[in-house]
């Protein structure tokens, strides 16, 4: 029977950065638009966190119960370390979309943008399908686009439009800023994992692409996010101090090395949480700076 701490470990905390991040960011644009609306703001967190522990939940279920998690690195796997049964993982993940579904009901009730409703269930299947039924796409690849989609344009998107009311260019550069560096999270962690997602037939983009592609992708992902910044400044009646959350580019440095260092496997851990530092940090950077624009 698994432990609380290992629960805790299960939802995997050194991702949640990628959930807080575009909320944050999307709130500061609605601020910066005289429309902030908190209550609004709250519900959108609740549906990021629980999405990203809800996705989270899933992957350790579906990858437990086909047998790709007994060789992996990282944080605990509760089914494949078989530290807790697989229905209670599935009832974990399933118990976390319901919380995300709720939320986000009631972001659309209040916000009358219905379209929310849609987009929600897509986002709830889209984290089901990343590792589970028949053929998930995780393993072919396309992981990285689900997280920029969902964790970054829809997120940071969605949690202004639900509060101002309407779609502005800040929110869809922010939403894009946001996405490239989440996606830099799952490329660093699919960078440590390619030799054990080989033996597994795990084909992510990591796996495509080689150890070496890889290692400039998440390079340049993680500094084109941050650089957008720049591009946000100089929007007509933008954010003009937007520029500041370059400063992020230091929380960066570090990860940076890292990945130029060659080096591999469990030593790749801290790369991850760097970068989720650095999205962490570049958002606080980036959302006070278009307050007080």
């Amino acid at each position: 029977m698994a432990t609380r701490s290992q629960w805790i470990a299960g939802t995997r905390p050194r991702t949640l950065p990628a959930a807080i991040a575009p909320v944050l960011i999307g709130t500061a644009i609605a601020n910066f638009e005289h429309s902030m609306l908190l209550v609004r703001a709250f519900c959108a967190l609740v549906v990021a966190l629980a999405l990203q522990i809800g996705v989270n939940f899933a992957n350790d279920y579906s990858d437990g119960i086909r047998g790709t998690d007994e060789v992996r690195l990282g944080p605990v796997r509760l089914v494949g370390q078989k530290l807790a049964e697989p229905k209670l993982v599935k009832r974990a993940a399933l118990l976390n979309f319901l919380i995300a579904g709720l939320a986000g009901l009631l972001l659309a009730i209040l916000s009358g943008l219905w379209i929310l409703i849609p987009i929600g269930v897509s986002a709830m299947l889209a984290a089901w399908f990343y590792t589970g039924g028949t053929k998930p796409y995780g393993y072919a690849g396309f992981g990285e686009l689900f997280v920029f989609i969902y964790f970054g344009l829809v997120a940071v998107i969605g949690t202004s439009a639900s509060q101002t009311g309407n779609i502005s260019i800040l929110s869809v550069l922010a939403g894009i800023s946001c996405g490239l560096l989440s996606s830099a999270i799952l490329i660093a962690n699919n960078l440590r994992d390619i030799p054990s997602d080989m033996e597994s037939d795990k084909r992510t983009l990591a796996v495509r692409l080689g150890d070496g592609k890889t290692r400039f992708l998440y390079q340049f992902v993680l500094i084109a996010g941050i650089s957008l910044a720049t591009i946000m400044s100089m929007l007509p009646q933008g954010p003009e101090f937007a520029w500041v959350a370059l400063s992020a580019g230091f929380v960066s440095v570090s990860p940076i090395r890292a990945i130029r260092s060659g080096i591999s496997g469990p030593e790749l851990i801290p790369v991850l949480v760097g970068t989720g530092k650095a999205l962490l940090v570049f958002a606080i950077l980036l959302s006070f700076t278009i307050a007080i624009s």
